[in-house]
């Protein structure tokens, strides 16, 4: 029945297609905010075609579809959508661009909402399609819209503010910084249109997305310190209005548009990673100069002041005291029988919620167990939870949203039973943690990069011809995305977005490698970790290093001692005497002691 649906939802779309003059159209993840993670009434590609992933695009032509994923979702796209329907296609290796100047027909006009894609993609396309005689055309109501009679409408929540006390810098001192770079690059004004760029930039948060504490809206930012916040009016409360004060103007959303075409004669910075297209366009239309830039809020959102690293240190406390009760209540229950995918999931966010402040979850927990861990991204539904069985690994990655950080980790578990963990299995995990070891010891001079990182991470595993699809290392928000730029440790190749980033003092990311053997088991160990400054006797120049802020035992019964060197059992102990300190004055009785026995030293 699933599938007849969607078949019954592309058959609906080609028609809409036709009725536009459409000769195919591309459905992207994404909202008026290049936004990771979206709204419900933003989800047109899981409702088209049945993917749950947080990042991926579908192409619909007249006779053929396809849809396009990276590494993280592999497995996950063929057990979701149904391959009669499209085609698989895997990203960065066959961009959807190089896809529709292969497969588009001659002359075609191929759609797409030019609210939902970046102008550097619309280049690309628009490159590929020529060769065909082909081209790419805006439309003014997205079809998918046009046939999805349910489609929810955006979250009416309120904004909120965000205390000065937890943001550690006020509203005012950032608006003028931007204000600064303004002046200094020559520019009028710029457009901020990445939502956890406005949350930063007004201190304040929202509930209009599952998992990311943002308010759907648009930031106009000008070189006098002045700004213009396009937000819905329902979601205006009288706390806001007294918090932004008079130098930011509160305007209705449908006001954005207009006001853009108003700036004629202006210079105005747009950032093309994180802002649509059709922003570009109303400006341009309008007579106004865009000035491609990096979006000025997001290195300074990246570099997290002392307020924000001491209050990320106090929330992965609290999150690993969950954690801890977790992980204790599993090694009792699961061995028993009766816990699930979806109950452990639930038991998870229960002792979260146990622990005070969550405001919700980081993202949807990852609780994969037995083949299902071996789906780096997987989602459990009703559907596709599976029992965790005796003798089996468990893999969870989970996190949660506290008004003084984010939290993100991961960690893979023996669910005890009649026979012990195969030698296989105990060397990935091994080979898994001595990259992440490798990582979380790095020192490295100011001035490296995430992309030259990663191979330490993949080192071990290298050695033994395997390796894993996913990036090592994320950047975290404060209160914000769990998955925030510019950031980022991962390969090199292909372009991956966030590699070339420079790592700064003061910035988070994860530090997760893992290791997948499909159909049977998944491994990642994650904690996240704040870049450091490394005082070195003699050091020429500046150098950096990573402080671990995530303190939860490690699984013990997965390791292969033989392959562990001397200091990385010492980072093992060091690691686990201060998850003791940290945790041990939070929990008591039988959690405290199972607690130690995790935490005792290796030999």
């Amino acid at each position: 029945m699933l599938m007849n649906t969607h078949e019954n939802r592309l058959k609906a779309l080609r028609e809409e297609l036709a009725r536009q003059g459409l000769d195919g159209f591309v459905i992207p993840i994404s909202d008026e905010h290049m936004s990771e993670y979206v709204g419900a009434y933003a989800q047109r590609l899981g409702w088209l075609t049945g993917f749950g992933g947080s990042a991926g695009t579908a192409v619909v032509l007249k006779d053929r579809a396809a849809i396009f994923v990276d590494g993280r979702y592999t497995l996950q796209v063929r057990e979701q959508v149904d391959g009669r329907l499209y085609e698989y296609v895997g990203v960065p290796q066959t961009p959807v661009a190089r896809w529709l100047g292969a497969h588009a027909p001659e002359g075609a006009k191929i759609g797409y909402d030019a609210w939902l894609h970046g102008p550097r993609w619309v280049a690309a396309a628009s490159r590929a399609l020529a060769a065909r005689k082909a081209r790419l055309v805006a439309v003014e109501r997205n079809p998918v819209d046009a046939v999805w009679a349910d489609r929810p409408a955006p979250s009416p929540a309120p904004a909120i503010v965000h205390p000065d006390s937890y943001a550690g810098e006020a509203s005012e001192a950032k608006r003028a910084a931007v204000a600064e770079w303004l002046t200094s690059n020559g520019l009028d004004a710029v457009v901020v249109s990445a939502l956890d760029s406005i949350a930063w930039l007004l201190n304040i948060r929202g509930a209009d997305v599952d998992r990311t504490p943002v308010a759907l809206s648009f930031v106009l930012a000008r070189a006098d310190g002045t700004a213009e916040l396009f937000i819905a009016e329902e979601k205006v409360t009288p706390e806001l209005r007294q918090h932004l004060g008079n130098a930011v103007a509160i305007r209705p959303r449908e006001a954005f548009v207009p006001t853009l075409e108003g700036l004629s004669g202006l210079k105005v910075g747009v950032d093309p990673e994180r802002t649509v297209a059709a922003v570009s366009a109303a400006l341009s239309a309008a007579g106004a100069t865009v000035v491609e830039a990096m979006d000025p809020t997001v290195l300074p959102k990246a570099i997290k002041n002392p307020v924000e690293q001491e209050g990320h240190r106090a929330a992965q406390a609290r999150d690993a005291a969950a954690m801890v009760r977790f992980l204790h209540w599993l090694s009792v229950t699961a061995p028993q029988g009766g816990v699930t995918e979806l109950s452990a999931a639930d038991r998870l966010q229960q002792f979260r919620q146990m622990s005070g402040d969550l405001r919700d979850l980081s993202f949807d927990t990852i609780s994969g167990a037995g083949p299902n861990a071996a789906i780096p991204h997987y989602r459990v539904s009703e559907e596709s939870s599976l029992p965790l069985e005796p003798s089996s690994v468990y893999l969870v990655d989970s996190g949660g949203q506290y008004p003084d950080g984010t939290t993100d980790i991961t960690r893979t578990v023996w669910v005890e039973g009649p026979t012990e963990p195969t030698a296989e299995v105990c060397d990935r995990f091994t080979r898994v943690l001595k990259g992440h070891i490798a990582l979380a010891r790095a020192v490295f001079p100011q001035g490296t990069v995430g992309g030259q990182l990663d191979t330490l991470a993949r080192q071990s595993l290298w050695h033994a011809g395997l390796d894993y699809a996913h990036g090592t290392g994320h950047g975290v928000g404060s209160f914000l995305s769990v998955h925030e730029g510019p950031q980022r440790i991962g390969k090199s190749a292909g372009g991956q977005a966030g590699t070339d980033q420079e790592l700064l003092a003061g910035m988070i990311l994860s530090n997760e490698p893992g290791y997948y053997k499909s159909g049977e088991y998944g491994i990642r160990i994650e904690n996240l970790v704040l870049v450091e400054r490394r005082e070195i006797d003699g050091a020429e120049g500046e150098y950096l290093g990573f402080e671990t802020l995530t303190h939860v035992p490690i699984e013990r019964r997965l390791l292969n001692h033989a392959i562990l060197e001397p200091g990385e059992i010492a980072w093992w102990n060091a690691y686990h005497a201060r998850v003791l300190e940290i945790v041990g004055p939070q929990v008591e009785g039988e959690v405290l002691a199972w607690l130690q026995e995790q935490c005792a030293p290796l030999a």
